[in-house]
C-alpha cells in the first residue's frame, strides 16, 4: 500500500489507535486480573480474617484497575465503529453476564464491610461476579477469535453463536489465569498465614492454566485453517516459533517463584504468560479486528475523527498511568493480619 501524502493519516491513525487499543486490553488484563482473581480465590478459604485481609489488599485498586477496560471498549467504539457493530451483536450476552457481574462485585466491595456480621451474600457476590466477569471475558475473546459470521459488512450469526466448546475452554482458561495472578499478588502483597495459602493455590493454578494454554495452541490451528497457514509459513513463523519457548521459560520461573517463596517473582512471571498469550493471539490474528473478515483499516472511522479522538486520548493515557502509579506508591508494601484500607 501506498502510505505517501495524503494516505498517511489513512494508513498510520488505525495502527495507533490499535495499538492504543492493545496497551489499555493488556493493562486492564494485568491489573484487573489479579484483583478479579482475589475474587475468585475467595472460598478457597473460610477464614474471616483472611477474606478481610484479602479484600483490603485489592481495595485501592480495584476500581482505578477498570479503566482500562473502559478505555478499551470505548476506544473500538468510536475508533473502529465497523468491528464495534459486528463484534457487539455476536457476544452481546457474555458482555451483558460480565457487566452485570462486575456490577455485583463492585458492590460488594462498598457493602461487605459495612455489612458485618451479616455479610455472607456479598461474600456471595464477590466470589460469584469475579468468578463470572473472568470466564466470560475468556468467552467472548474465544469467540472473536474462533470467527464471528459476518455478511455485507454485518453480523450475520445468531446470539448464541458464542456458545461453542472452544470459547468455552477459553473462559475457563481465563478463570484460572487470573486465580494466578491473584495467589501471585497475595504472594507478594500480604503477610501471616495467607501467604502460605497463596503459595499453595498457586501451584495447581498455575499447572491448570498450562494445560489450558497448550490445549488452546492445539486446539487453535486445528479448528482455525487461516490462523494454522499463518502459524506454518513465512514470515509469522519467524515471530512465533520464540513464544512458546518463552512461555515454558517463563512457567519455569513462576513455579521456581513459587517453591521460593518470592511473590514478585511469581506475579511477575505469571504476568509474562499472559503477555507471551496476548502476543501469539497478535501474531495469529493481525491486521483483523473481526478475524477474517474486517481489518483494521476497512473497520476504521473516518481519518479525521480519528485524529480527533486521539489529540483526546494521547494526553489522558499517560495522566492515567501517572495517577494509577501515584496509587500503588502509595499504598506500597505488605499489608499484616488485621490492617486494612476500609
Amino acid at each position: 500500500m501506498d502510505v505517501d501524502g495524503s494516505l498517511w493519516f489513512d494508513y498510520y491513525l488505525p495502527l495507533i489507535w490499535a495499538l492504543l487499543i492493545g496497551t489499555a486490553i493488556v493493562l486492564y488484563v494485568v491489573l484487573d486480573g489479579f484483583d478479579l482473581g482475589v475474587g475468585i480465590l475467595f472460598p478457597w478459604t473460610r477464614h474471616e480474617a483472611d477474606r478481610d485481609q484479602m479484600m483490603n489488599s485489592v481495595a485501592p485498586f480495584w476500581d482505578g484497575n477498570e479503566t482500562w477496560l473502559i478505555l478499551g471498549g470505548g476506544g473500538l467504539w468510536v475508533a473502529f465503529p465497523k468491528a464495534y457493530a459486528v463484534i457487539m451483536p455476536a457476544v452481546y450476552l457474555p458482555v451483558m453476564f460480565m457487566l452485570l457481574a462486575l456490577v455485583f462485585r463492585g458492590v460488594a466491595f462498598e457493602f461487605r464491610f459495612v455489612s458485618k456480621p451479616n455479610h455472607h451474600w456479598w461474600d456471595i457476590a464477590f466470589a460469584a461476579g469475579s468468578t463470572v466477569a473472568a470466564f466470560f471475558q475468556g468467552v467472548i475473546l474465544g469467540a472473536v477469535v474462533y470467527g464471528v459470521t459476518v455478511a455485507n459488512g454485518q453480523f450475520a450469526g445468531g446470539p448464541f453463536d458464542w456458545l461453542h466448546p472452544f470459547a468455552l475452554m477459553c473462559g475457563f482458561g481465563l478463570v484460572a489465569g487470573y486465580g494466578l495472578l491473584g495467589a501471585g499478588w497475595l504472594m507478594m502483597r500480604v503477610e501471616g498465614p495467607l501467604y502460605g495459602k497463596a503459595r499453595q493455590w498457586a501451584v495447581p493454578l498455575l499447572g491448570a492454566l498450562i494445560v489450558f494454554i497448550v490445549a488452546v495452541s492445539i486446539w487453535t490451528p486445528l479448528a482455525i485453517p487461516g490462523i494454522a497457514e499463518r502459524w506454518f509459513t513465512t514470515p509469522e513463523i519467524y515471530w512465533l516459533w520464540p513464544v512458546p519457548l518463552l512461555t515454558a521459560l517463563f512457567a519455569w520461573t513462576a513455579i521456581r517463584g513459587v517453591y521460593a517463596g518470592r511473590g514478585l517473582q511469581t506475579f511477575a512471571s505469571s504476568v509474562a504468560l499472559f503477555l507471551l498469550c496476548f502476543a501469539g493471539l497478535a501474531i495469529s490474528v493481525f491486521p483483523y479486528l473481526v478475524p477474517p473478515t474486517i481489518t483494521i483499516w476497512e473497520a476504521a472511522a473516518a481519518p479525521e475523527s480519528q485524529l480527533f479522538l486521539l489529540l483526546g486520548a494521547a494526553p489522558m493515557v499517560p495522566i492515567i498511568l501517572m495517577y494509577t502509579g501515584f496509587v500503588y506508591w502509595t499504598f506500597r508494601g505488605k499489608l499484616k493480619p488485621g490492617e486494612g484500607y476500609h
